[in-house]
């Protein structure tokens, strides 16, 4: 009689042999050209690997010595012929062979029931190997600078991060040190992903690229960057003003990512908040770029100056921000309550969003409702973007930097408007 558990392991099978195809298929496109009888392995060889994998997982539990013995001829296989291909080609290239081994090693997972990491196994092994010209370019392209802060960021997430208690210490416990060190990965994080983001589009495609880059760490920064050009007349107005739009857009997605990491019970409410706002910047700079003339004239020169992202000090700097605020916070709430405890909170984020969030996360669960949160991150990006404004239309002047700060008042009203929307 066929049981439930019988389709199961056929499916596992089959998975590991869909799987193993997939790998197949993209190295043997990828050694398409080499000679016959030249290649580690072809498609059928892939495919077989990840079916005799999905074999061994389902027999595994019940056959543990027919399945160690199914994987060890495998790997046995795999080495014989990696020396074999090496000695006649004369050159070490481990590639194929490392790739036959995970794609053993997925069909196992798949075979045995862990599908979802078997398939995302090979599903990212196969986008890796696809990528093999562009990763080059990229290594290629590396400077020694670049890659030591790598290897920094690399230590400050993977390996201090875990290390650190966590536990609260300090006054009225609120610091915690695994999350306060939290804000110093993150703040580098996302440091790191604007100014990669901005070499792998390049500075000279748009100002919109090296905007949205860099308003990842900090679209303050990057609106008075933009407002300074347009005074200088070093740029076209619109083109300028739709980056500074683009730079708020990122900035509502860059607060709901945000809150989604460390606060995640205001995030349901807050996006109902962000997403007009986030809406009317996309809108404006679309207008805007509707208005840049067309032509070789139109491409902006330079880029939009971006923080070191490599520098530490900025991420330590907020991360000794958020242990002043947080302990004002703690403070406030044990002598006022939550009323002037948000208050606090709103006014924070004037200069600093990023703070107020990271502040609010840390607060002992229950201190404010989702919706009062919410409220309260939305009345400090409400404050910042008026402030983002006022900067705009200062530094860049009135006829000019008006441009700028119209986009980032009606994306404020329109956070506005969300909020009493909540209210009612």
């Amino acid at each position: 009689m066929t049981t439930l558990s019988d389709f199961s392991g056929l499916t596992g099978i089959a998975m590991a042999l869909a799987l193993g195809l997939l790998v197949g298929l993209q190295r043997g496109w990828a050694l398409r050209e080499r000679a016959d009888g030249s290649r580690f392995a072809g498609i059928r060889t892939f495919a077989l690997m990840g079916l005799a994998g999905g074999i061994a997982g389902v027999l595994y539990d019940h056959a543990r010595g027919p399945a160690t013995s199914l994987l060890a001829a495998a790997m046995v296989l795999v080495v014989l012929g990696y020396e074999r291909v090496s000695r006649e080609r004369g050159q070490v290239d481990g590639t194929s062979s490392v790739v036959a081994l995970l794609t053993l090693a997925s069909g196992f997972l798949v075979g045995s029931g862990e599908r979802l990491a078997g398939t995302a196994v090979a599903v990212v092994m196969v986008l890796l190997l696809a990528m093999r010209e562009q990763l080059h370019h990229w290594v290629n392209h590396l400077s020694k600078k670049e890659m030591l802060s790598i290897a920094r960021f690399a230590l400050i997430a993977l390996v201090i991060l875990p290390l650190l208690p966590d536990h609260p210490y300090g006054p009225y416990q609120a610091w915690n040190p695994r999350k306060l060190w939290m804000v110093v990965v993150l703040v580098s994080g996302f440091s790191f992903a604007g100014y990669f983001a901005a070499r792998l589009l390049g500075p000279t495609r748009a100002v919109i690229a090296t905007a949205a880059a860099g308003s990842m760490v900090s679209s303050t920064a990057v609106t008075a960057s933009l407002a300074t050009r347009m005074k200088e007349g070093t740029a076209q107005t619109p083109i300028l003003a739709a980056g500074i739009s683009a730079a708020s857009a990122v900035m509502y997605l860059r607060v709901m990512a945000l809150t989604a990491a460390i606060a995640p019970f205001a995030l349901v409410s807050l996006v109902r908040l962000m997403v007009p706002g986030l809406l009317v910047s996309l809108a404006f700079a679309a207008w805007y770029l509707r208005k840049v003339p067309q032509g070789p004239s139109s491409e902006p020169q330079g880029e939009v100056p971006m923080r070191n992202p490599f520098d530490l000090g900025p991420a330590f700097m907020l991360t000794l921000l958020v242990m002043v605020l947080t302990v004002a916070a703690r403070w406030v709430l044990d002598r006022f309550g939550d009323r002037e405890l948000a208050l606090v909170l709103a006014v924070s984020g004037t200069v600093d969003v990023d703070s107020t969030i990271i502040t609010m996360g840390g607060l002992p669960a229950g201190t404010l409702h989702h919706v009062s949160a919410a409220l309260v991150l939305a009345l400090s990006v409400m404050f910042n973007t008026l402030f983002k404004a006022f900067v705009s239309a200062s530094v860049g002047g009135w006829t000019k930097g008006k441009h700028g700060a119209l986009p980032l008042v009606a994306s404020a009203v329109a956070v506005a408007l969300g909020a009493l929307t909540l209210l009612i």
